[in-house]
């Protein structure tokens, strides 16, 4: 019996002594929590952001949902909608940050966290593997939260065997 009470008094501390390791984990990722919007722009043209980015599944995950809606262009009269949703997660294994994004075109985008800067306000993320799109080809995205408030946010692209070239760049407000 007292080493039933034992147990049962030991499994709250250590679901706490979980959490605070998980929360401890996610810490450099907490500022990109919420709801972001605003404009951007790059090979696609002009175009409004709404982006989120939530805890799931009791903190193991950051959940990233994107949706691009890109005004009418000579090339695409009606516009162009790009939407992805993306997962962040930790690999225990490798000790590494992952981001994977499945995109509506298609592509899915594999990366691992690059770096972080010392101020803990700039990710690099670059690809590590991309699907449906030829071999060689590798995507960098690159997250700085500014003094401001504002979430600047660049995707680049580099052929095989080029240097990154900037394929977009948003400025996102927290609502």
């Amino acid at each position: 019996m007292k080493y039933l009470l034992l147990i049962l008094i030991s499994i709250p501390q250590l679901i706490i002594a979980q959490q605070s390791k998980t929360d401890s984990l996610w810490r450099p990722f907490d500022q990109f929590i919420g709801t972001w919007t605003g404009p951007g722009e790059g090979v696609d043209g002009k175009g409004v952001y709404e982006r989120s980015y939530k805890f799931v599944f009791n903190k193991k995950y950051i959940e990233l949902k994107n949706r691009t809606t890109y005004a009418p262009t000579k090339e695409k009269p009606k516009g162009y909608l790009h939407e992805d949703i993306g997962y962040f997660s930790y690999d225990q294994t490798r000790k590494k940050f992952v981001l994977r994004q499945f995109h509506s075109e298609g592509f899915v985008n594999q990366y691992i966290l690059e770096s972080i800067s010392p101020d803990g306000r700039t990710f690099t993320f670059v690809t590590e593997a991309i699907e449906s799109i030829p071999a060689g080809w590798r995507a960098r995205e690159t997250y700085t939260f500014t003094n401001s408030g504002e979430l600047i946010e660049m995707f680049d692209l580099a052929e095989p065997e080029k240097e990154f070239e900037l394929y977009s760049k948003a400025s996102l407000k927290k609502k």
